[in-house]
């Protein structure tokens, strides 16, 4: 498996080519201008485990949800480690959250799954950016053979990329997601995928989605791997 994807954001004006110089034998790279990191590459630090859902959490006691949080603290460092500047998840336990919510923002985030992985990245606690393995056919019925990127969950808008993106399975991926609103646009591996899409409360489908929230990453029985998460907030 390529350990080293070459970073190339299309399209981008806020990223140079002189911006991503510390791409190296490593994987890792610099923030882009503006950004800061999600993952220091070392520790789990600024990262949780999932508790509660949103819908959840309203319905939880302070006291229910620290206990909770607890506990899914402990799980998510049996599953998620940090290792060679790398987030990686054994394919067990359940999602990671950052411990901060954000309301507006754009981010990078590298990606790998192995074959018949299967994967996303929830905005705002709710599902999802999808990820998975677009060769796998039992997975094709589910949409996987029309690429990753969209936001799958979606009912009544558009839930399907506009282009097939990814790269192989084993190979890093790349993807630029900005979310204002209640719309969001993702770019994977500098081709746009969604463009400007309403994003759906998947909690609570009668109400536009949450102001803020956590940035989750999903565990989804599979192992994989996260670098190079960056953030930018946005008014």
């Amino acid at each position: 498996m390529s350990d080293c994807f070459p970073r190339q954001f299309v399209g981008i004006a806020l990223i140079s080519i002189a911006s991503l110089s510390g791409v190296a034998d490593s994987g890792r790279a610099d923030p882009p201008d503006g950004f800061v990191p999600l993952f220091n590459g070392k520790d789990l630090s600024g990262w949780n485990g999932l508790a509660a859902d949103p819908k959840q959490r309203a319905e939880m006691s302070d006291e229910e949800f620290n206990a909770a949080q607890q506990t899914a603290d402990e799980e998510m460092r049996a599953h998620w480690h940090a290792i060679d500047g790398v987030l990686e998840c054994d394919g067990k336990g359940d999602n990671i959250c950052t411990a901060k919510d954000y309301a507006n923002f754009e981010m990078y985030v590298d990606w790998k799954i192995l074959p018949s992985g299967d994967s996303g990245i929830y905005l705002r606690g709710t599902p999802q950016v999808q990820i998975w393995d677009t060769t796998d056919e039992p997975l094709w019925k589910y949409g996987a053979d029309k690429g990753s990127g969209a936001l799958w969950n979606n009912e009544h808008h558009p839930r399907f990329p506009l282009v097939k993106a990814d790269n192989p399975t084993g190979d890093w991926n790349t993807f630029y997601i900005k979310m204002v609103g209640e719309r969001v646009t993702v770019k994977l591996n500098g081709q746009p995928v969604v463009e400007d899409v309403i994003m759906e409360n998947y909690w609570d489908p009668a109400k536009p989605i949450a102001a803020q929230g956590p940035i989750e990453l999903q565990s989804h029985d599979n192992k994989l791997w996260f670098r190079n998460l960056y953030i930018r907030e946005l008014p």
